[in-house]
């Protein structure tokens, strides 16, 4: 052989023998990183990932559909009644003043305000009526009364005491 392949191979051999120092390296820090990362996930991370993949919502048709529907009124139903509106008073001029008076004090959406002219006929019809147009809504061809005046936290004995004290100061 000539001296310039014996130069070559001596070469060649240092970068061979450099390359297998450095794949020797990987290989133990990559079994390094291997043993310090661990090997479960944690369930808090679990489930972020969880939430942020989940679907936003389902269809349901037939019976199925039915009892979501029913299982959802019932949950809306029972969030409601959970957050009494006012602190749960019973005093008529207070609701009155805080959600009714927007509208039955101008007349608003067909409200019949506070007097005579427009309550003596609906007072004929007899107190269960008016509770039940104040607590269901109703929807009349002078206007439109939704139900609980559009605060579904209202219990039923909050808006009867609104309509009682409503009745009770006619002018």
């Amino acid at each position: 052989m000539r001296n310039y392949d014996l130069e070559f191979l001596k070469r060649f051999s240092m970068v061979i023998g450099l390359l297998v120092l450095i794949t020797l390296g990987l290989i133990i820090f990559a079994a390094f990183l291997h043993r310090s990362i661990p090997p479960e996930v944690s369930p808090t991370a679990a489930k972020r990932t969880e939430q942020r993949i989940a679907p936003s919502g389902a269809v349901y048709a037939g019976s199925t559909g039915a009892a979501a529907q029913a299982a959802a009124q019932a949950a809306a139903a029972a969030k409601a009644a959970g957050q009494v509106a006012y602190g749960g008073t019973t005093d008529g001029k207070v609701i009155y003043d805080n959600l009714c008076g927007a509208c039955h004090t101008n007349g608003v959406g067909g409200a019949p305000t506070l007097d005579h002219g427009h309550w003596d006929a609906r007072i004929a019809q007899g107190n269960d009526t008016l509770y039940r147009h104040a607590i269901e809504g109703f929807t009349g061809a002078a206007g439109i009364m939704p139900p609980k005046g559009g605060n579904p936290s209202l219990s039923e004995e909050q808006v009867r005491a609104t309509v009682d004290w409503m009745v009770g100061n006619l002018k």
